[in-house]
């Protein structure tokens, strides 16, 4: 794994040191949340390496940014271009790669619009989003944290303020000894977990929330759907639950960072005879398929990383 003071981070156009990658105190973003993010994987495939669902990410964080009132100075083209360079000049595989678009000049005042909008594009090594061990199933609790309704914030938007009910339902979890928690949405339908939507199965049918359940539409969650379409397995979006999803067959989480992670217990309640259940294996196994482009059907999912146009050098240590 390469040392962090060797990474590079794309900040407004160009390529700083990791431990140059720096924004003021006083920005609008840090003091109230307003800041719109992707996250995105890139992975080793026999053609090099290549990055999963690129222009759907890119897309969706323009998206964020226009619900937010914040203009990115950058074409989707030219930001697609930003993270192909930022994964290039880092060289990690997997990564996990962030871009982010924040108000970047001191501007406090709620209402302010006048601090510069930036872009800047990060690459981490690629961990277990729901630690080691996860794809064999993960104990996940129901949160007494619900989602957010959508009139109070746009589920549509992947921004930095959408994420504190997942982290005040995160941190309830891990304290409680779970890996993972699964929020509600204002009606007390399952809606998602702190950073992955949720599926389950029932009599080899694949049922996931719709958006009346104030979810993020996850782009792998997107990616799913179709997968277990292509398998044959018939594919529902609706409300769902607390007990529908407690006498599940099986369930699973989806997301950039988690992938597929099976759900084996919910709030002392064990999910399906095993984890993963056999529709999720199946899922699973046409996934990394996918993703690391063994199946050329889906070889327009998969961006490939050209070496940049000129080498970055390395930080001095």
């Amino acid at each position: 794994m390469m040392a962090a003071d060797g990474r590079k981070v794309w900040m407004d156009g160009r390529l700083v040191d990791f431990a140059d990658a720096r924004i003021h105190v006083l920005n609008h973003t840090l003091h109230y949340g307003v800041g719109v993010f992707e996250g995105i994987r890139a992975y080793p495939t026999r053609q090099g390496p290549a990055i999963f669902r690129l222009t759907e990410h890119v897309n969706r964080l323009v998206a964020s940014a226009r619900l937010y009132h914040m203009e990115i100075p950058y074409s989707p083209p030219q930001i697609e271009q930003a993270i192909l360079d930022t994964q290039a000049a880092n060289d990690i595989l997997p990564s996990y790669i962030r871009p982010i678009v924040y108000r970047g000049e001191p501007a406090l005042g709620v209402k302010n619009l006048a601090g510069k909008v930036s872009l800047a594009v990060a690459a981490i090594p690629a961990k277990k989003y729901l630690g080691e061990g996860s794809e064999n199933g993960v104990r996940a609790k129901i949160s007494p944290y619900r989602k957010p309704h959508s009139d109070a914030l746009p589920t549509f938007a992947k921004t930095s303020g959408n994420y504190l009910s997942g982290y005040l339902a995160g941190i309830d979890a891990m304290k409680d000894g779970y890996e993972e928690a699964i929020l509600l949405d204002q009606n007390g339908y399952v809606s998602e977990g702190t950073g992955e939507n949720i599926f389950l199965v029932r009599n080899e049918k694949v049922y996931t929330p719709g958006l009346e359940s104030d979810i993020l539409l996850g782009i792998t969650r997107q990616s799913i759907l179709q997968l277990a379409t292509d398998l044959g397995y018939p594919v529902v979006e609706k409300l769902i639950s607390v007990n529908e999803l407690l006498t599940a067959d099986e369930a699973f989480f989806t997301g950039t960072y988690a992938e597929i992670a099976p759900i084996k217990e919910i709030s002392h309640f064990a999910i399906g005879k095993q984890s993963p259940g056999p529709v999720t294996r199946e899922i699973v196994a046409l996934f990394q398929k996918v993703i690391h482009g063994e199946d050329p059907k889906y070889a327009p999912w998969l961006t490939a990383v050209p070496p940049l146009a000129q080498p970055v050098p390395r930080a001095r240590k």
